[in-house]
């Protein structure tokens, strides 16, 4: 079963960044199977590696219409992103280094964040952006 199902109400009305965000969703859900199943550390390793990367290229997507298009709370927006991707990279060093476990909980801090601040923070640009023509 899946950790995160996409529905209609995660929709930030941005065709670009919900097609980003249903990727995002699908990478979450297969580290969740990979750590579930007692994949190796290689797999897991490849599979959060590959979320990281896909989410920085991702937040910087968002990141730069918002600057172009004079986004209002793109500072605070910049400052959230951040603020996740030292936190996920925290935590591959860990596993990396055989310190830390994916876990549940790990996971349901991922899924609960990117929910979140789907739902929350990013539904904020899509009419800013809509208003600006980015549909």
């Amino acid at each position: 079963m899946a950790l995160i199902t996409w529905s209609d109400k995660l929709s930030v009305q941005v065709r670009q960044f919900d097609e980003e965000h249903k990727h995002l969703i699908m990478m979450v859900n297969q580290l969740h199977d990979a750590m579930k199943e007692g994949k190796g550390k290689q797999v897991i390793g490849n599979v959060l590696g590959g979320l990281i990367d896909y989410t920085k290229n991702h937040f910087a997507a968002e990141e730069r219409l918002m600057k172009a298009h004079g986004f209002p709370d793109y500072e605070k927006h910049r400052k959230e992103h951040n603020q996740l991707t030292m936190t996920v990279l925290d935590l591959q060093k860990g596993y990396e280094a055989g310190s830390a476990l994916l876990s549940q909980s790990v996971m349901n801090f991922l899924k609960d964040w990117l929910t979140n601040h789907i739902q929350g923070v990013d539904k904020g640009y899509g009419p800013y952006l809509n208003g600006k023509g980015v549909k």
